[in-house]
């Protein structure tokens, strides 16, 4: 089936008889077509009325149809539409008018799209205002009818309806005008209205108000009453000429604008549409053509600032230049487009306002018309876009050059960070499809410590102090994690752990740990250069650290053939170093690690390999993200050692899910396995005190633990001993907690 046609039909003005116009309209063209029609009320302010034009009872309503979850086809469709014998299927609104406030304009706009390949003609009653709804209804029509009358005041409001239209960048082609309730022997004419409108009136509609309340007291459209009265005869004209003019399929290769409309409750606003772009646009090239914007100093703020005061005097003075009357409609909106053209030219642009939200943790960009970012452990969708695509790339070469990065054709992606250090990740086209993307990971301006951890509940306090502990006692250890899970944020807090008079080096690919010590060296790694030499991996960062004399190595991830070198490091004096690894749970990551030392090509059989791991790698955190967007560490597990060609792991802490609250958050608690560490007898010996009850579900520890089931039941009294029970103590072993 052919995508069909969508005419919506609007008034500058109430009273000017649209909806009458529109109803009759959508049974005239099954009657002159011999085909079906759908007749949708968009009509806000007047909800209701077409209930009473056409006669027609619904069932559910076009509030109930944007609310349904479901895809929309015809089967699913078909319990919201509400036929008439005559071939016209109608969906109505709400008769309450409050009712229909809020109503979901990118909804109706996905109804739209499937009504175009169920039915030839949708005829559309918009109301008079340019609310999100019908704003959403004109974005998908082919033909605008505006309905105007011989009145100076209807005329007046059509004029400044059409000048909102051609503002948000509809073209004048698809606005054709309906001359209504003509009369004879009046001043104004179909032909005096069209020149005061600017383009000839499409056709005529005789007032006829005897057959309209005998239509209206009949509860059936005015068409099917008198067929042969004057006005049905003007509505029958006008599908005429639509029809055998082929007015609908020439207008529907006219480019028309898109996401025209503000956010759901407030009215339309052209700051939305392409005029306010297009406006960015010429302004953002008389700016290029009039300074060099590329000689800002990174390194110097007072270059920044001079140089944003100049860019921004000769902003005003461009836009002083241009006619805005119907773009800015104040000085908000002039201060709106001032910041926004000086933070394209000078800044992130869009991307600005969000990174200095410090409730925002991560900023995604795909192509210039979708921006996302993350809150509070959920992703939303930004209301700002760039100006096009150009300007993204722009964005990212402005991010990668201070750092020496580059991103072209040839090597379409980079790794790169901020000056705050958030880490962010870029790709172009050819490889992105759908124009360049951006990642950026944001990182908090002030540094976490085990105490925030403790806070979130990503932690308990028993679990953060034997972390302290494992770090201290120079324990290597990788940190697990998936994408996101929180994996860098806990190796900066076990960083924090390292004692002061230690030599620290630090690998990665996009410098991003912080940690607190003074005598740290960060080493980064570096792309090739355009002619492909003078590249420097991760492995060979980690190679260079082992002649630095260091205490402690740590990589920011393992992801290649560097696992090897690690472990080589880990197991050969380097004891105490830290890195993180992309797995589920502790399991997989020692598979994920054995993959990884693979990649470094040295021959290694599997089993040589796991012997490595199980002498080298003490313990592993697992880091994960839940399903309500919270973090925890949910494993701390040591590693035993290795029995026959398995890699034994025993957990020290788990955290145990319990279930999900009404709003969707996880419960659950951490749990001990009251599993005692191997090297904390170790640490004993050497005359360390650590604290037994650490590894006990005691019900003080913070972060929920739960105690054994023995200690739920009533405690005995001082020096008592329940009977038939004698104290009793391991042989060889001390009381908890006496060190």
């Amino acid at each position: 089936m052919a995508e069909g046609h969508i005419i919506t039909v609007i008034g500058g003005k109430g009273g000017v008889g649209k909806s009458q116009v529109a109803a009759n309209l959508a049974f005239a063209f099954t009657q002159e077509t011999r085909g079906k029609s759908l007749l949708l009320d968009f009509d806000q302010k007047a909800s209701g009325d077409q209930n009473l034009i056409t006669g027609i009872k619904t069932k559910k309503n076009l509030k109930d149809l944007l609310s349904f979850g479901g895809s929309l086809d015809p089967r699913s469709m078909s319990q919201f539409l509400n036929p008439h014998p005559a071939g016209v299927s109608y969906i109505g609104l709400p008769n309450d008018p409050v009712a229909t406030e809020g109503i979901d304009g990118d909804a109706a706009g996905k109804m739209l799209k499937a009504v175009t390949s169920m039915f030839p003609v949708t005829i559309i009653d918009a109301g008079n205002e340019l609310t999100p709804l019908a704003t959403k209804a004109l974005e998908f029509s082919t033909l605008i009818l505006v309905v105007v009358t011989p009145d100076l005041l209807a005329i007046n409001q059509t004029k400044r309806l059409v000048s909102e239209l051609t503002t948000m960048m509809f073209p004048k082609e698809m606005i054709h005008y309906v001359f209504n309730q003509a009369q004879k022997g009046l001043p104004i004419t179909p032909d005096v209205a069209g020149k005061t409108l600017g383009r000839p009136v499409l056709s005529s509609v005789l007032k006829d108000e005897q057959t309209c309340a005998r239509a209206l007291n009949a509860r059936k459209p005015a068409i099917l009453v008198e067929k042969n009265s004057p006005f049905s005869k003007g509505v029958i004209e006008l599908t005429r000429k639509i029809v055998q003019k082929n007015i609908l399929r020439s207008l529907a290769k006219l480019a028309k604008p898109t996401n025209v409309g503000t956010s759901k409750s407030g009215p339309v606003d052209a700051k939305t549409g392409n005029a306010w772009r297009d406006l960015k646009v010429r302004i953002h090239k008389g700016l290029v053509e009039e300074m060099d914007l590329n000689k800002e100093d990174d390194n110097d703020p007072k270059a920044k600032i001079i140089l944003r005061e100049k860019t921004k005097k000769l902003v005003v003075d461009l836009l002083g230049k241009e006619d805005t009357k119907s773009v800015l409609n104040g000085r908000d909106d002039m201060n709106r487009i001032v910041k926004e053209i000086l933070d394209e030219a000078l800044g992130l642009g869009p991307l600005e306002d969000l990174l200095a939200d410090k409730t925002v943790s991560e900023v995604m960009v795909v192509g210039p018309d979708k921006i996302y970012y993350e809150q509070s452990g959920k992703i939303k969708k930004s209301e700002i876009i760039f100006t096009h695509d150009r300007q993204v790339l722009n964005v990212i070469e402005r991010i990668v050059a201070p750092i020496g990065r580059r991103i072209d054709e040839k090597t379409p992606y980079v790794d790169a960070r901020l000056h705050d250090g958030s880490r962010v990740h870029a790709i172009i086209p050819p490889s992105a499809i759908d124009g360049c993307c951006i990642t950026i990971r944001k990182f908090p301006e002030e540094r976490l410590t085990y105490k925030d951890l403790v806070k979130f509940g990503s932690v308990t306090q028993n679990m953060a102090d034997f972390l302290r502990i494992a770090v201290e006692a120079h324990r290597n250890i990788i940190v697990s994690g998936g994408t996101g899970s929180g994996k860098t944020t806990l190796i900066n807090i076990l960083g924090g752990f390292i004692q002061a008079n230690e030599r620290i080096i630090t690998c990665e690919d996009s410098a991003e740990l912080n940690f607190p010590q003074d005598h740290i060296v960060r080493l980064e790694t570096r792309p090739p250069s355009l002619e492909g030499d003078g590249e420097i991996d991760i492995r060979c960062l980690v190679k260079q650290c082992l002649r630095m004399r260091p205490d402690r190595i740590v990589v920011g991830e393992c992801r290649g053939g560097e696992t090897l070198d690690m472990l080589q490091a880990m197991g050969t004096g380097h004891d105490g170093s830290l890195t993180t690894v992309h797995s589920n749970n502790p399991k997989e990551c020692i598979g994920r690690i054995e993959t990884l030392v693979q990649y470094a090509g040295a021959g290694l059989t599997p089993k040589a390999i796991r012997e490595m791991i199980a002498s080298a790698v003490h313990m592993i955190i697992q880091q994960s993200r839940l399903d309500d967007g919270s973090r925890k560490v949910t494993h701390i597990t040591e590693i035993g050692g290795i029995q026959g060609e398995v890699v034994t792991l025993q957990d020290i802490f788990l955290f145990v899910q319990k279930g999900i609250d009404k709003t969707g958050k996880i419960q659950g608690e951490f749990q001990a396995t009251g599993f005692i560490p191997k090297f904390v007898e170790t640490l004993e010996k050497k005359g360390y005190n650590v604290p037994r009850g650490l590894f006990s579900n005691a019900p003080a520890a913070t972060g929920g633990g739960t105690p054994p089931p023995a200690a739920a039941k009533k405690p005995m009294p001082p020096g008592k001993v329940p009977p038939g029970k004698r104290p009793a103590r391991p042989p060889g072993k001390k009381p908890p907690g006496k060190g």
